[in-house]
């Protein structure tokens, strides 16, 4: 029997895709609706690869919460104020239609983004990087960040595996997992 309240998202499916500005990768874990483009989106999950100094793309109109999975750190400016982002598995905020320069550290990063639409989503998802075992609400995404990996109501998640929840589950984070819960009618 297929467990449709669980929809695993492995992250050896996901196409590595341009930015929008050109100045990195993307990796798209899950939107909505879907199938919606870079303009059309109520709300985006990816991982994207920082590999230079550089602007982010802007996005009017979107929320953004980013959380460093990968290297070193970078200093990001939003509207003109530098930002730290040296420690991994800790989520920030920042409007992605306001310039954003990224200065990198050490090296390479990799980022969690989750970046919703202000109009479409009246409450905004809420993004935590979790360990341990959790029981779940719906509807919610859940991506093991760590090399620990996750389960998800019994099913393993490697590192950058997800999993699209719609019913209430057990989770345990075996390392660093970012749990993303939506507003019910948005996912």
């Amino acid at each position: 029997m297929i467990d449709t309240a669980v929809r695993l998202l492995p992250a050896a499916d996901r196409a590595a895709v341009a930015w929008k500005n050109g100045g990195g990768v993307t990796r798209e874990i899950a939107g909505f609706p879907q199938g919606a483009g870079m303009d059309t989106f109520q709300w985006r999950v990816s991982l994207a690869e920082v590999a230079a100094d550089g602007p982010f793309s802007a996005f009017p109109g979107v929320e953004r919460t980013l959380t460093m999975a990968e290297g070193d750190g970078m200093e990001l400016t939003v509207a003109g104020v530098p930002h730290l982002v040296d420690t991994p598995y800790v989520p920030g905020d920042f409007a992605g239609d306001v310039p954003t320069d990224c200065r990198l550290l050490g090296g390479p990063v990799v980022n969690f983004n989750v970046m919703w639409r202000r109009d479409a989503l009246p409450v905004p998802p809420s993004v935590a990087v979790v360990r341990g075992r959790l029981s779940l609400a719906s509807p919610a995404l859940v991506v093991a960040l760590g090399t620990a990996g996750a389960r998800v109501a019994g099913r393993p998640l490697g590192r950058y595996d997800a999993a699209h929840v719609t019913e209430a589950c057990e989770v345990y984070a075996a390392g660093p997992t970012a749990v993303v819960s939506f507003p019910r009618r948005a996912a």
